[in-house]
């Protein structure tokens, strides 16, 4: 297991610093996570409805990327973010290994920069976030840049 903290409230601009790390709880996908995300989503791709298509190229019924990274953001939402995130400013993600039925993903999240912005006791914060499946094997890493409110007065 990871050094990093674990999450619990959410963090202002300046409770933050580069270089801090956090790791979230963990997350099993289920069989019915998938359908209801492919069904709200109309993500209806042959892939994921369809558990004879995959011709022996992965076991299991994959989840879509979309699924994992909304999980994970969750996750954050209810710690790192929950009641001090302001917006989703940027997201750069990049799909490593695939995330089936049954697998538990959790992330460990880095903080990588802290731009205080000129008004309003905000600032933008960039973080790296690593997600990992039970095995401990990365299947996707993402930055997200945020907006987030500074200390309650």
């Amino acid at each position: 297991m990871s050094e990093a903290q674990l999450l619990g409230a959410g963090y202002t601009w300046q409770e933050l610093s580069v270089g801090q790390r956090f790791r979230t709880f963990r997350r099993t996908i289920t069989e019915t996570d998938i359908i209801n995300f492919v069904s709200v989503t109309g993500m209806l791709e042959t892939i994921f409805i369809d558990r004879t298509f995959s011709h022996g190229a992965m076991k299991g019924r994959p989840a879509p990327g979309g699924l994992t990274y909304g999980l994970i953001e969750g996750l954050l939402m209810q710690g790192m973010v929950q009641g001090t995130g302001l917006a989703l400013l940027e997201v750069h993600k990049k799909m490593l290994h695939p995330v089936v039925a049954g697998d538990t993903v959790w992330a460990e999240v880095e903080v990588t920069a802290i731009k205080p912005t000129s008004k309003n006791n905000r600032a933008v914060v960039t973080s790296r976030i690593d997600v990992k499946n039970q095995d401990g094997v990365d299947v996707m890493t993402y930055t997200a840049v945020r907006m987030l409110a500074g200390e309650r007065h």
